[in-house]
């Protein structure tokens, strides 16, 4: 629950208070120095304290997108408890349109972080030693990378009620089971004892109003859930139930070539079914991909030029029946 004072970053901010703070990242050798701003909203009366993040990966726009309607349209201001918004926490990532820190390292790879260690370990180092520790809940918003565009859905592990329980008021069309991976964020705020729902949706360098408003009305419902959201925002139900995923498998392209999919992102398909086409530039083939078994397709690669090996679908192989 939230503490009547909150220290972060050398600030104390009582309940009721409103106030941006900002995270020094690095000086530049141009002497500009690089902020990430971190965004709090404190009711008076006592709650939870949720922490909503994205940009981990720097061109992953649709997540900081998400977080920053939350911010413009006032829904992380909070009826109870508190709020911290952080919408883009690889700033330089997001500055350069690049998944990556300047360092050639994955932010998402190297937490909990190391307060002597690389910038993108020092930046991880911040988030779980000044904001994790004030926090009873989060929420990490991602989109899918390499031209490959992830339907609407919440990650988290398998076996955790409280997980589970949350993920469902969310309201993705889909809940896909994966284990934490070693040096992610998730994984850092799981062993803080942080429950986290991670969202992925969409593609990176791409806003999609659909992946958008999912992830908003998600947000509104969580709070709804936990007593936080203000009576002037609508909760709106979920318009279908989350096909919750336990097993699932990757399509792989069997030939190099122009790729273009026909089957739609949250599809079900059946066995045998026509997922899309492999061509070459010069008519001299043309190869349809077909389904390898039935199951809903959640991540379709949209690149137009593909290679021998390349994940083109990722279709469920076992789904949790309600």
């Amino acid at each position: 629950m939230a503490k009547d004072i909150l220290n972060i970053l050398g600030a104390e901010i009582a309940p009721g208070k409103s106030v941006t703070l900002t995270f020094e990242v690095a000086k530049l050798h141009t002497r500009n120095t690089l902020e990430v701003p971190v965004i709090i909203e404190r009711s008076k009366k006592p709650g939870p304290t949720v922490l909503m993040t994205a940009g981990i990966h720097g061109d992953e726009v649709n997540g900081v997108e998400i977080v920053r309607q939350i911010i413009a349209k006032g829904i992380n201001k909070p009826k109870s408890g508190t709020t911290i918004c952080v919408p883009v926490i690889n700033v330089f990532g997001f500055l350069n349109m690049n998944r990556l820190f300047p360092d050639g390292r994955d932010l998402n790879r190297v937490f909990p972080g190391n307060s002597n260690g690389s910038l993108a370990s020092r930046v991880a180092h911040f988030v779980m030693t000044e904001l994790v520790p004030h926090v009873d809940f989060a929420m990490d918003f991602h989109t899918g990378g390499s031209d490959r565009f992830n339907a609407a859905q919440i990650r988290i592990v398998k076996d955790n009620p409280r997980l589970t329980e949350l993920a469902h008021v969310f309201g993705a069309p889909f809940i896909y089971y994966s284990q934490n991976l070693n040096k992610t964020f998730r994984n850092a705020c799981d062993k803080a004892g942080i429950p986290m729902l991670l969202f992925e949706g969409g593609k990176s360098f791409n806003i999609h109003n659909t992946i958008t408003n999912t992830g908003v009305n998600g947000v509104k419902r969580v709070l709804h859930h936990l007593g936080m959201l203000k009576t002037k925002f609508t909760v709106s139900s979920p318009k279908v139930n989350a096909v919750v995923i336990k097993e699932s498998k990757w399509l792989r392209a069997k030939y190099s070539g122009m790729f273009k999919a026909t089957a739609t992102i949250n599809a079900k398909v059946n066995k045998g079914d026509v997922l899309g086409n492999i061509t070459d530039p010069y008519g001299s083939f043309n190869y349809f991909v077909k389904a390898p078994h039935s199951g809903y397709v959640f991540n379709v690669n949209e690149s137009p030029i593909i290679y021998q090996g390349d994940a083109i679908f990722h279709i469920s192989t076992e789904i949790e029946n309600s």
